[in-house]
């Protein structure tokens, strides 16, 4: 379990910003290379490349876009997409109910932007860093930052080499948002504590992938998980 003593202020400033920038390198190159995934992938759909390069920029949610990709149809299913959408993303509420406290302490402009640039890598990152002490909010901004700036250039290099590509399995590179989510959990394990909601979630996921159809194991194992953490916290 990872635990945090909020400091009496959040700081918030360049040398923050450049450790977070230098700490999400190694995690900015895997969203680089399954943004290319994502791109090349998008280029054999009926998305535009100029389209493709917006969603990124827009909905900058790797899980949710590649989702999106198998109902981008003509004609557009629009709810389709907004519902599913939604349903991929809710575990942003989760993470922006864990640093609530932390960033509290800033601007309302300071906070907002701050939250343009959150995704799974960068918040495990600094949930890791907290954890050591870190008490400078500008050190998840430098890590969404890198993250934004690999997963749009990405994006396009993929979009524009996707014509070339027509296996992206042929050459693993099908594995890259696989390979990335065990990364950051790997950073964020604290233990065999860990493995009690993990492994609940991990199991709610796939019992609900076989029931229900659709993404809705995602939200389901999360906040199963999520649910079981606090259980554990309260009464282990």
């Amino acid at each position: 379990m990872l635990e945090y003593n909020e400091p009496e202020r959040t700081e918030f400033s360049k040398t923050g910003l450049v450790a977070g920038v230098r700490q999400s390198i190694p995690i900015a190159l895997g969203v680089f290379t399954y943004g290319i995934v994502f791109g090349i992938l998008a280029r054999q759909s009926s998305l535009g490349p100029l389209e493709t390069v917006l969603m990124s920029i827009s909905v900058f949610g790797a899980s949710a876009q590649f989702v999106v990709l198998d109902l981008w149809t003509s004609p557009l299913p629009v709810i389709a997409i907004v519902v599913t959408t939604v349903a991929v993303n809710l575990r942003l509420l989760l993470m922006g109910a864990s640093i609530q406290p932390w960033l509290k302490r800033l601007t309302p402009r300071k906070t907002y932007g701050i939250l343009y640039f959150l995704n799974d890598e960068s918040w495990g990152l600094t949930m890791r860093a907290r954890s050591n002490g870190e008490n400078d909010a500008a050190f998840l901004l430098g890590s969404g930052l890198i993250v934004f700036a690999a997963w749009i250039s990405a994006t396009a290099l993929g979009v524009s080499i996707g014509g070339l590509i027509q296996n992206p399995a042929k050459y693993g590179l099908d594995m890259a948002f696989i390979a990335i989510y065990l990364t950051l959990l790997a950073g964020v394990w604290n233990g065999r504590e860990d493995a009690i909601p993990v492994g609940i979630a991990a199991l709610a996921a796939l019992a609900t992938s076989v029931v229900i159809a659709g993404n809705w194991y995602i939200i389901i194992g999360g906040l199963t998980g999520s649910i079981a953490g606090v259980v554990r916290d309260e009464y282990v």
